[in-house]
């Protein structure tokens, strides 16, 4: 490899790697920040904001990329960051703005801001890594790209919390939480000095049209922006026929539908529907749907199980994701490497679904009496299994298409990936609201009506509160077997819970397996020339 193409990939990298670790790192600081910013009502618009705007822009950028230079792409996805970052660390700093309002509605705009540039970062590092290795060699270094996320994923609750809790000292005035967003910055330079000074231009095909459809990619946006805010709408609390959740849900079918019939008569559409006329970008997409749809479940309700059903602490409950992490960062370098020796990736790949399956399959047994290595074994494992699908079903499309469509294919991809998986988050997280909430009618919850614990137990928003309640009175009060019966069948009914959430998760990653049983296994081509 030469030393242009070693600072290239380590740039962008290092720009995946900030992208990866402020999803992580931001979460951890949350509490802090809807605290100081007084925006408590508002804490999960934050998130919100950042996950639309970095999924709706990933296939736009995967279109720029088919069109412009790449080197100008990854410059402006790493400036737009860095300044959302810088943004986000002064939200409130100016007290109330005209027209945005107080620090969290700043924060929530700068979140979106940053998003937009993530998207570019995670989109732009599969496709420069493409342009810069063939086929045959590319597996090795999009290995790479799962092993920043699981790297990540391990860094940033630590880093956010030691941020915190301990950054303010550094400048006096400034929160430890600002520092959570000020830390991308010397890293994000150093990561801009290696581009601007190393990586090349990385031009598109000669004869790629430089027509870009915004009409196209207003339409996703709003199709894209109207599904992902229905999915994060609570219906449980506001209900399937709230007028907010109507709203989202027609502006997703609206946009959609749009979009659809604007890619069929746009000269350069954003996502070229001819795609889909291929069987591995056909097959891909599908499978990456179901298996996106599958991954939250171990890294949203693992630790809810941990902590609502064993009992153990939160920071015992994060730690658990550890293993998790150094399962995906093995599995998906390992099977880079292995891609890179045989040349094929679909068994690769089928090989990763089974033992994620096999992990899935376990988890289902969980109970009120697993112990805690259980659960760890149980996360390596599953790591293992999720690793290869990472960086070979990009690898599989990228190996398929034509030079002139590699962007969008790639980040079209991605695209169905994230989409699957805000999808199987809201369906998980309806199970779990649907199963706890089952309890309420339960003789042992409904004896507590008469007792002086000062909750009111009438929808499945408190049983969590009640939870936490019942945890103290059991400890303090002697010989009350109401608290305890109570107790015990809040902790069956999320124990009840997550079995059902992990066998959702085992079925999605079946239908994940039988579709890449379809998937046609081709040669990794040993140049980038199609």
């Amino acid at each position: 490899m030469t030393k242009e193409k070693a600072l290239t990939l380590a740039a962008v990298l290092t720009a995946l790697f900030l992208g990866a670790l402020d999803q992580t790192i931001v979460a951890t600081a949350l509490p802090s920040i809807a605290r100081d910013l007084q925006g408590l009502s508002r804490y999960s618009l934050v998130a919100t904001a950042y996950l639309t705007a970095s999924t709706v822009f990933v296939p736009i950028y995967g279109k720029l990329a088919d069109m412009l230079s790449k080197k100008s792409i990854e410059f402006g996805a790493i400036t737009i960051f860095l300044t959302g970052s810088v943004l986000c660390g002064l939200a409130g700093s100016w007290g109330d703005l005209p027209i945005i309002g107080d620090g969290m509605n700043q924060l929530i705009l700068f979140r979106a801001i940053q998003g937009l540039g993530g998207a570019g970062l995670f989109s732009m590092a599969f496709i420069v890594i493409a342009d810069l290795f063939p086929p045959a060699e590319r597996g090795k270094y999009q290995g790479y790209i799962g092993a920043a996320f699981g790297i990540a994923s391990l860094l940033g609750p630590f880093f956010g919390g030691l941020l915190t809790d301990y950054a303010g000292g550094i400048i006096p005035g400034v929160e430890g939480w600002r520092w959570v967003f000020y830390v991308n910055i010397p890293f994000g330079a150093i990561a801009v000095y290696f581009i601007v000074r190393y990586m090349p231009k990385l031009f598109p095909e000669k004869d790629s049209s430089k027509y870009f459809d915004f009409r196209g990619a207003f339409y996703l946006t709003i199709g894209t922006g109207g599904l992902l805010l229905a999915l994060e709408t609570d219906k449980q609390k506001s209900g399937l026929t709230s007028p907010e959740f109507l709203i989202f849900v027609s502006l997703a079918i609206a946009g959609s539908l749009l979009f659809y019939f604007r890619s069929k008569k746009s000269p350069n559409p954003i996502i070229n529907l001819q795609l889909f006329q291929n069987s591995v970008f056909k097959v891909s997409v599908i499978a990456v749907i179901f298996l996106g749809m599958s991954f939250f479940s171990l890294t949203l309700f693992i630790p809810l199980y941990l902590t609502n059903v064993l009992g153990v602490s939160a920071t015992k409950a994060g730690i658990s994701l550890i293993p998790l992490s150094m399962g995906l960062v093995t599995g998906s370098t390992l099977a880079g490497r292995l891609s890179n020796k045989f040349r094929r990736v679909k068994i690769i790949i089928l090989f990763g679904i089974g033992i994620l399956m096999l992990a899935f399959g376990l988890l289902t047994t969980l109970n009120t009496d697993t112990e805690y290595y259980k659960v760890v074994i149980l996360m390596v494992v599953a790591g293992l299994g999720m690793g290869p699908t990472l960086p070979m079903f990009p690898l599989a499309v990228q190996n398929s298409v034509k030079r002139n469509v590699l962007g969008q294919a790639t980040g079209s991809t991605q695209f169905f990936r994230q989409i699957g998986g805000v999808t199987g988050a809201a369906i998980m997280g309806m199970i779990l609201a649907l199963t706890v909430s089952g309890i309420i009618q339960k003789p042992e919850i409904k004896k507590l009506k008469d007792s002086p614990i000062e909750i009111k137990v009438d929808s499945e928003t408190n049983i969590q509160e009640l939870r936490e309640k019942l945890d103290e009175e059991v400890v303090n009060t002697s010989n009350n077997s109401t608290y305890k019966s109570a107790l015990d069948t809040i902790i069956t009914a999320f124990s009840d819970a997550v079995s059902r959430i992990f066998l959702f998760a085992l079925i999605v990653s079946l239908l994940a397996a039988i579709a890449t049983f379809f998937l046609p296994d081709h040669e990794l081509r040993q140049t980038n020339d199609h």
